[in-house]
């Protein structure tokens, strides 16, 4: 008796012949092909749906997309707290697809910081500021006197400008300062990449502003990282990398670069679009490019010399 394949065999087997050789060697973070897949009373459903992403070393990225589309599911990969089914997946030379449940333990605790959306559940209440901060050190198993790690809390904490806050519990802070704080506890080893998900959903817009200028200072000064998770356009606009997942898969992407103009010698912003293109020829198109022009099932495709034209099906006309 022969039984259908499961999502979950079809993803396992493709795992086989999954990566190219060399792809994203050079990236501090590397998706190729990534599959999530999870299991309720026996029913399937694909969160990622062979996700490809690099991330260089010293960027600051925003991932964007609607409730549903596999951003937090990516999130909770990356941090080593969920487990892909297929695909690739390696972060600062760990491979997260082979780790034991001990690499993992000591992956979060030297290798990523992690920030939640709620305020409460980054830092414990009975402990101050600085106390919050130093605890990671120290579960990390580091060697360094007592005062070393204290010293390394307080520099954090003048960094992110909340040294005011070193004595204070939780519950005596703001939630902005809490989010700051938050930031120094995930900074505390000193993580090759720091990931927040959704870190301004629970602020003011003001309040958003000043938490999103602490990740700019850890990443300018401190050279971190920095991936967060967002559905904040504001928060993407502030980056120069912005990347849209939908459906489980990397969609489109805004770059932005400063230009000069050549006559006034002002220096702009310009962004620019893209939509990601897989290694199987395939894209996705922005929604509402497509309903602007009434595109659905298919597009008529003109190669040019230089381009590619895409035009809304026309065959069913007289």
């Amino acid at each position: 008796m022969t039984t259908n394949p499961t999502l979950t065999d079809l993803a396992q087997k493709a795992t086989a012949a999954r990566s190219r050789p060399g792809y994203g060697h050079d990236a501090l973070i590397t998706c190729d092909r990534l599959v999530r897949i999870f299991t309720t009373d026996g029913v399937e459903a694909q969160a990622l749906q062979g996700l490809d992403l690099l991330v260089r070393e010293g960027e600051l990225l925003a991932l964007v997309g609607a409730s549903g589309s596999g951003k937090s599911t990516l999130m909770n990969i990356l941090a080593g707290l969920d487990t892909p089914t297929a695909g690739a997946a390696r972060v600062a030379g760990h491979d997260l697809l082979t780790m034991t449940a001990k690499d993992r333990l000591a992956y979060r605790r030297s290798t990523v910081g992690f920030v939640w959306q709620q305020t409460s559940r980054n830092l414990l209440p009975y402990l101050t500021a600085a106390q919050n901060i130093t605890l990671p050190i120290q579960l990390s198993g580091s060697r360094k006197p007592r005062h070393a790690h204290t010293e390394r809390a307080l520099e954090l904490l003048e960094l992110l400008e909340v040294a005011d806050c070193r004595d204070r519990r939780p519950h005596q802070m703001s939630g902005g300062q809490q989010q700051r704080v938050a930031i120094a506890v995930a900074l505390a080893n000193n993580p090759a990449v720091l990931l927040a998900d959704e870190p301004t959903g629970e602020l003011d817009s003001h309040t958003a502003e000043q938490i999103f200028a602490a990740f700019r200072t850890a990443n300018e000064q401190l050279g971190t990282t920095i991936v967060i998770v967002t559905h904040d356009p504001a928060v993407a606009g502030e980056v120069r990398r912005a990347v849209a997942i939908r459906d489980g898969r990397t969609s489109t992407e805004v770059l932005r670069r400063s230009e000069v103009d050549a006559t006034t010698g002002h220096e702009t912003l310009v962004a620019r679009e893209y939509a990601m293109l897989d290694r199987a020829g395939r894209l996705q198109l922005p929604k509402e490019y497509t309903d602007a022009l009434g595109m659905r099932d298919r597009v008529a495709l003109e190669l040019e010399l230089d381009h590619i034209g895409v035009w809304p099906d026309d065959s069913d006309r007289d």
